[in-house]
This record gives structure tokens, sequence and C-alpha cells, in this order.
């Protein structure tokens, strides 16, 4: 049996409320990799780089990071690439239809189109397993749906051969699921408010980032 594993880093962007007032766009992002994780190191020294000028920093969240930090934070990511994908499924919240908006039915509708999608960009048979993780969420319905997208999707591609596992790791304890909130945020930036800065450190390893409703000229609100 292969000793490869495949690992997915989950991460959202927007929300879900879908009126004038929510945001313009959701987006779900995906960081794909295999080991080892070079950026371990940096972002662990960096941490304390910052402890050391007097920033109380518990973990690297890019919308909560002031300016100098996340530069910092995307000098390390944009210096570990090599191997990586990043993946996005982007959603013009307007042209959703009613009918799909409830969570139970937008989650994991929206979440197994960008799973699939990822997975079948690989020989899946060269892996022993594929784990993927995603914050811990508080809303049970949130994690209900999650868990149902993972789950039918990655039963659906996998070979027999190959196992999957669904963790919920708390953000903060993990580096590489901030990475992904660094890399879904920078996308997400570029989309909502047209501020590719960000982006153009990772955009190297932006694989795709697909508009679900690209081809829709209806519009519900």
């Amino acid at each position: 049996m292969s000793d490869r594993f495949l690992y997915i880093f989950l991460d959202e962007a927007g929300n879900l409320d879908f009126s004038p007032t929510g945001t313009k766009y959701f987006l779900l992002g995906a960081l794909t990799k295999e080991r080892p994780f070079h950026a371990y190191k940096e972002l662990t020294e960096l941490k304390y780089d910052l402890a050391e000028l007097g920033l109380d920093l518990e973990y690297f969240h890019a919308a909560e990071d002031n300016q100098a930090t996340r530069n910092r934070v995307f000098d390390i990511v944009r210096g570990n690439l090599g191997g990586v994908r990043v993946d996005a499924l982007v959603v013009e919240k307007c042209k959703t239809g009613p009918a799909m908006r409830a969570e139970e039915q937008f989650y994991p509708r929206m979440l197994g189109y960008l799973l699939d999608y990822i997975l079948k960009q690989h020989d899946l048979s060269l892996y022993r397993e594929v784990i993927v993780f995603t914050d811990t969420l508080p809303v049970q319905k949130r994690r209900t749906a999650l868990e149902k997208a993972v789950k039918t999707t990655l039963a659906a591609v996998l070979p027999s051969t190959a196992r999957y596992r669904l963790l919920h790791h708390a953000s903060k304890s993990n580096l590489d699921l901030q990475i992904a909130d660094y890399c879904t945020w920078a996308i997400y930036r570029k989309w909502n408010s047209g501020d590719a800065r960000s982006y153009q450190h990772i955009q190297s390893a932006v694989t795709s980032e697909f508009d679900i409703f690209r081809t829709s000229t209806t519009r519900y609100y």
C-alpha cells in the first residue's frame, strides 16, 4: 500500500446572507498538498519574532492581522508554494436561486463541486489516504452539511484502496489551516473588492477560480 497521503485544508470567505446587505460573494477555498510542510518552521519563527517585538499574536488570521504581519506571512507563504495547489469556488450570491439558499442545501452542494474537481485532478490510486481538515465549526447545521459534502464526494471518487478522514481542528492549532485562510482571503479580496495586492503573492499556486454561476444572467436581488 502506498505511503503517500493527500492533505486538503478547507476555508471560506464571505457570509451566507442572501440579501443586498450581505457580502457580494461567498467563496470556498482549498489548499491541497503533500508532506513535508516546509512553511511551518518559518511561520513558527515569525510568531516568536513578533512576540519579541511586543505583539501578542496567538495565531495568524488574514482579516484580523495588521498589514505588517500580513506582509511577512505572505512572504513566507510565497516562498513555500512548491507542490501546493490552491483552488476556489466563487459564488455570486445574488444569482443563487431561493430554493438553494438553505444552508443544508447550499453548503454541501458547493463544497461537493469544489472537492470533486480537486480530487479528479489527482491519481487517487497513488494515495493511502485523503485527509481533509476544516476549522472547528460552532454551528452544528454547518458541520453536518460539511460532513455530508465531504463524505459523499470522497466516497464517490476514491478508489477502494484509498481511505479518507475529515478532521475538525481549531485553525489556531493548525498552521496549514492558517495558510489556507490567507490564500482564501487573498482570492476573496480580489473578487469582492478588486484588491489583488495579496493575491499576487499566491497567484503561482492558484490552479482554479471557478465562478459557479458565471453563465447565469438571472439576479434575484
